[in-house]
């Protein structure tokens, strides 16, 4: 059996370094990447409450407006 040099043992290690390195590299950006993505998603339904809200804000505003001109009507 021939015997393998010293150069490819380091060869092959480094080579096994960079593997595992570059594994953990992209788990951890795809961990940080999902982590943001939820934070950007509670902060769109945020929004997306706060625009439905306003439609509604805006037919109480018309109401009130309504009423108030019906009153400055009645007291002239």
């Amino acid at each position: 059996m021939k015997k393998i040099s010293n150069d490819i043992i380091v060869a092959l290690l480094g080579m096994a370094g960079t593997i595992i390195g570059s594994f953990i590299g992209v788990i951890a950006s795809s961990k940080l990447t999902n982590f943001r993505l939820k934070q950007l998603e509670q902060k769109v339904d945020k929004h997306n409450n706060f625009a439905e809200r306003i439609p509604v804000v805006e037919e109480k505003i018309k109401v009130l407006n309504h009423r108030v001109e019906d009153l400055e009507k009645l007291n002239m």
